[in-house]
C-alpha cells in the first residue's frame, strides 16, 4: 500500500491523477501555510512526497520518513530541499522546469513595463481622485523600445525574455552566465557582471539561489547601475540584498523596482512597501491556470513513473542512479 504526502493544495487535475494511481493521498493544508508538525507526522509512513517551495524539507523531515522514495516538487527552483541528504539517502527530487517559462518571462517582462510606465503608481493616483487633467509631465515613465536590457542568468526563462524584448521591442540584449545559450533568434553579447549593470537601461534576474549568488546585487552592485535603471527580479529574494536596495530607491540611485520575490518570504520590509517607485507582487511569476495545472501534472508524473520502474524526466539529482 503506498501512500503519498501532499503538503499544500494543488490544482485538482494533480490530485485527481495520484488518486487514480496510489492506495492513500493526504493533503495536509488547503490553505497557505503547511503545518510542519502535521507534516512531520504524515511523512513517517509516506513513500512519497509532493511539496512546494514554501516548505523546508530538511534531513528532520526526511529522517522521519523511513520509506520515502521520492520527493516531487512543485516549482522549478528547489533550494527548499537539501538535495545531497536526499542524494545520500537515495531518495530521488524532481522539479517542475520548461512547462513554466513562458508564463514566467511573461510576467517578469509585466513587471518591466509596469514600473518603467509607473501603471501601479498611475492606478493609486487614478482611483485616489487625483486626476484632474492631462498633463505634459504627469506621471512619466521610460521608454522600452529599443533600450538594453540586461539579464543576469540566461537559461530558459531569461532566454524566453529576452527573445520577447529583442523581438517584439527591438531591445539590444546583454547578458551574463558562465554558459551561452544555444540557438538563439536574436543578437545577445555576454559580457561581465559590471559591464551589464552600467549599459543596462533594465536588468531582469533569472539565477538560482546558490552561495554565489546571495546578494549578487547589493550596494556596490547597485551603485554601477543608471539612475534611469530598472530592476526586475522574478527568481528567488535573496539574490538582492533588500536593504541596499530600499536605500537606493529611496535616494533615487535607481529609477524603478518590480519584484515578485522576496529575502525573508512572505514577510516584506515596511520601508519598501511605502515607496512609489517599486511594484510588489505575491510571487505570481507562474501564476496562469493553465501554467498551474500542468505544474501539478508534471510533479504527479514523476512520482507515477518513478513507481512504475521509469526514471523521472525532471530528475534533479541523477547522482542518486549510481
Amino acid at each position: 500500500m503506498r501512500k503519498v504526502v501532499i503538503t499544500r493544495k494543488i490544482p485538482d487535475a494533480g490530485i485527481d491523477f495520484l488518486q487514480e494511481n496510489f492506495d492513500q493521498v493526504t493533503l495536509i493544508s488547503e490553505g497557505d501555510f503547511c503545518d510542519r508538525s502535521l507534516l512531520l507526522r504524515e511523512i513517517r509512513d509516506a513513500h512519497a512526497l509532493l511539496c512546494l517551495l514554501t516548505e523546508n524539507i530538511d534531513k528532520e523531515v526526511m529522517d522521519k520518513a523511513e520509506e520515502l522514495k521520492i520527493i516531487a516538487n512543485y516549482a522549478v527552483g528547489y533550494n527548499n530541499i537539501d538535495i545531497d541528504y536526499a542524494t545520500r539517502r537515495g531518495i530521488y527530487v524532481t522539479n517542475t522546469p520548461d512547462i513554466l517559462t513562458e508564463t514566467t518571462a511573461d510576467f517578469a517582462f509585466t513587471l518591466l513595463m509596469a514600473a518603467a510606465r509607473r501603471i501601479v503608481e498611475a492606478d493609486r493616483f487614478t482611483r485616489a481622485g487625483k486626476f484632474k487633467s492631462w498633463g505634459p509631465e504627469l506621471l512619466c515613465g521610460q521608454d522600452i523600445q529599443e533600450k538594453i536590457l540586461g539579464i543576469l542568468g540566461m537559461g530558459r526563462i531569461g532566454t524566453a525574455l529576452a527573445r520577447r524584448a529583442a523581438l517584439g521591442f527591438n531591445m539590444k540584449i546583454l547578458y551574463c552566465d558562465t554558459s551561452v545559450p544555444p540557438g538563439l533568434s536574436f543578437t545577445a553579447r555576454k559580457v561581465d557582471l559590471p559591464e551589464l549593470l552600467r549599459q543596462s537601461d533594465f536588468i531582469s534576474l533569472h539565477v538560482p539561489l546558490v552561495d554565489t549568488t546571495y546578494h549578487l546585487i547589493s550596494e556596490k552592485e547597485i551603485s554601477l547601475m543608471k539612475p534611469t535603471a530598472v530592476l526586475i527580479n522574478t527568481s528567488r529574494g535573496p539574490v538582492v540584498d533588500e536593504k541596499a536596495l530600499i536605500k537606493a530607491l529611496q535616494q533615487k540611485k535607481i529609477f524603478a523596482a518590480g519584484l515578485d520575490v522576496y529575502e525573508k518570504e512572505p514577510d516584506i520590509p515596511s520601508e519598501l512597501k511605502k515607496l512609489d517607485n517599486v511594484i510588489l507582487a505575491p510571487h505570481l511569476g507562474s501564476a496562469s491556470i493553465e501554467t498551474r495545472k500542468g505544474m501539478a501534472e508534471m510533479a504527479v508524473q514523476n512520482i507515477v513513473d518513478f513507481f512504475a520502474g521509469r526514471i523521472p524526466k525532471q530528475l534533479v539529482n541523477r547522482e542518486v542512479l549510481k
